[in-house]
């Protein structure tokens, strides 16, 4: 039985990323040494990061004056990082989801951080769209894809502030407009590398505006002038970013996956539309197209774990709802292929001709 990863994350890979990154930990480019034990400043692991920043600043257009770093940490470590290194008086946040609602609380530590907007009141079920960004605000602080809930922001908005923006689980899966970010960052578990690496793209003309002194392990402009090197980064994870950078350049780039990303996501939302036991929670205008969450319909809520049963005996893992919503999460990131869907949307209507 073929099973697919529907786990939020850590997620599903490409094949080749972990084939790749196999071999390397056996022998790393036939030196006799494994990935996991040569010199992080060899000449040999330079090639590495060097190839994967190009990457990075290929696949999403970035432009002039930005700096990428490949950080440990994960993206709970940018909670205070970002403040630690923008938030001089006072910084804005949209609260959209559980992580950032965990960035607004770590802001709070360092200054004057206000809510613009939440969607808390109808359990983050849709993305607040009228609001005001204080004018005054050091940065505007955004989640834009919610793992837990299922609603993403589609599009780059428009801010009149530095934008800063959380994209751990939805950055390549979809072009991207990087002139409209000061700061970008995520961890890599969801759409790129195995857990351990953080990225950071970072416009480099809005550091050194604090007046607070910042330790160097959370200073960006140390990692910058340091090429992400200021100590021993996660080696192995940023090389299998590397396989993954290089198996989306091959497909096509960000435009190609964001329209397979599109048909796969329509495909299942049609299905939980269709099927009489399923429903999603979330503003139809809002749907993400990585995390898909839905629930039975109330008369058939006591199914719920029965489906849940079926549904791994089919082989599709991971595909239980956060603890903290219930219900199901089909996590569809850039390596899910369409069969995968599709399998889950046979799983949900063979289950449905039984009831």
């Amino acid at each position: 039985m073929k099973k697919y990863n529907f786990s939020a994350g850590p997620s599903i890979l490409p094949r080749v990323t972990m084939e790749k990154t196999a071999e390397a930990i056996m022998d790393f480019n036939g030196i006799g040494l494994s990935i996991m034990e040569i010199s992080h400043r060899s000449k040999d692991f330079q090639v590495v990061i060097d190839e994967a920043v190009a990457l990075f600043k290929e696949l999403l257009d970035i432009p002039e004056g930005y700096s990428i770093l490949f950080l440990g940490g994960g993206a709970s470590l940018q909670f205070c990082m970002v403040p630690y290194n923008l938030l001089e008086k006072k910084a804005a946040y949209l609260n959209t989801g559980t992580w950032a609602n965990k960035a607004l609380k770590e802001a709070k530590l360092f200054g004057e951080a206000v809510e613009v907007a939440s969607s808390k009141e109808a359990n983050y079920s849709y993305i607040p769209k009228d609001y005001v960004v204080p004018a005054d605000a050091d940065y505007f602080h955004i989640t834009t894809n919610n793992t837990i809930f299922g609603t993403e922001l589609h599009t780059d908005i428009d801010s009149p502030v530095p934008l800063v923006a959380d994209m751990s689980s939805d950055i390549f899966s979809r072009p991207l407009d990087v002139s409209k970010y000061a700061l970008i960052y995520g961890g890599a578990q969801k759409n790129l590398a195995p857990a351990g690496v953080t990225f950071v793209i970072v416009k480099e003309d809005v550091l050194g505006k604090v007046s607070r002194p910042i330790p160097s392990m959370l200073d960006y402009r140390i990692h910058i002038k340091n090429g992400s090197m200021f100590n021993t980064p996660p080696v192995v994870p940023i090389f299998a970013a590397l396989q993954t950078l290089r198996w989306l350049k091959e497909l096509g780039g960000v435009k190609a996956i964001e329209k397979i990303n599109i048909d796969k996501a329509a495909r299942l939302y049609d299905e939980i539309d269709r099927n009489r036991l399923f429903k999603g929670p979330a503003a139809e205008e809002d749907r993400s197209f990585m995390n898909v969450c839905f629930v039975m319909e109330d008369e058939y809520k006591e199914l719920e774990p029965e489906f849940l049963d079926f549904a791994v005996k089919r082989g599709m893992s991971g595909i239980k709802g956060h603890r903290s919503v219930g219900g199901f999460r089909a996590s569809i990131y850039n390596a899910m292929p369409v069969e995968g869907v599709q399998a889950l949307i046979d799983c949900m209507q063979d289950f449905e001709k039984q009831k």
